[in-house]
């Protein structure tokens, strides 16, 4: 149920981390508010240690184990940003982390993750369970599983990223976030609705991705095959288990972006905003500049840019078309 999140769990996880993450800079850009018409406030988690707002959560789940859970060490499951934030994760604490990761990963998130000093166990996105892979590394081995979102110490480190942006900026007319799993807007959705009511909050995904969207609209979890867009972070097929019933209570509503306005966004940003972030990182401005959102013009808008971690090619890519 949605009240296993509070506010009061969000600072409990700020306390924790206060030292070991970034309080990340909230930027504004003229340019981004000339052409979107609203003020934008823009949350920098591209520029968190580990390059996302991932380690937020992972720091603190395994700020929440005992000792001896901690010397076992851990398992988890990621795409990418939770693989590097998991493994950053594991080597503050001092202990040791495998990380289940695609095939297709960015090469720039497997080489950072193993950098951290985490092992890689690859898997095949198309055909491998990769929960059921961590699980049974996890039964063998002992390790601690660190799930990427289904997880209420997760939830609640993540929303520390708007717990210090509502800091900033207390009066938000929206709040703005991408969906993948939905750890991250859980956690931001549980700050918002409890510091300021009446702020909508809006989740984003890509148009290929919609399986939030698409729970949202039913009330309850629906499954997609696996999607092909190019925000690799929130290539989900179903929100998870536990974040579905936050969203589904705290959400306004959730907005689709397709992979042309995510690129857009991400040039944007990059050349006139002077921010680099990754496709995943841009959802969400992609919805402020797309013209479709519900908010009169003016509106004050908080926006997590939730990573930075782009592939080189893609970025020399994304600047060099129109």
């Amino acid at each position: 149920m949605a009240h296993d999140l509070t506010l009061d769990d969000v600072r409990a996880a700020a306390e924790r981390l206060r030292g070991r993450v970034c309080r990340t800079p909230v930027l504004v850009s003229e340019a981004l508010d000339a052409a979107s018409g609203y003020s934008v406030h823009l949350k920098c988690e591209n520029l968190q240690r580990a390059g996302s707002f991932k380690i937020r959560g992972a720091l603190n789940k395994l700020l929440t184990l005992s000792e001896a859970e901690r010397a076992r060490g851990v398992v988890a499951f990621s795409s990418g940003n939770h693989a590097q934030g998991v493994a950053l994760a594991a080597r503050i604490v001092g202990t040791s982390a495998t990380i289940c990761m695609p095939t297709d990963a960015p090469a720039l998130k497997l080489e950072a993750t193993r950098g951290y000093g985490a092992e890689v166990v690859l898997y095949d996105r198309q055909k491998d369970d990769r929960e059921a892979i961590a699980r049974r590394i996890a039964a063998d081995s002992g390790r601690v599983l660190v799930p990427p979102f289904d997880d209420y110490a997760i939830m609640a480190g993540q929303g520390t990223a708007a717990l210090e942006l509502f800091e900033e900026v207390p009066s938000l007319d929206a709040l703005l976030a991408p969906v993948g799993g939905g750890g991250l807007m859980a956690g931001c959705s549980t700050v918002a609705k409890t510091l300021s009511p009446a702020t909508a909050v809006i989740g984003v995904e890509a148009d290929t991705a919609n399986d939030t969207y698409l729970s949202f609209r039913k009330g309850e979890r629906v499954s997609i095959p696996p999607p092909p867009t190019i925000a690799d972070g929130i290539r989900l097929t179903t929100p998870g288990a536990l974040t579905f019933p936050i969203l589904k209570e705290n959400l306004t509503d959730v907005a689709l972006v397709s992979d042309e306005e995510i690129l857009a966004a991400m040039r944007r940003l990059a050349t006139e905003a002077h921010i680099v972030v990754e496709p995943t990182g841009a959802v969400p401005a992609a919805a402020v500049l797309s013209g479709r959102l519900p908010l009169p013009k003016g509106a004050r808008v908080g926006v997590v840019l939730s990573g930075g971690n782009v592939d080189p090619a893609l970025l020399a890519s994304v600047l060099t078309s129109r």
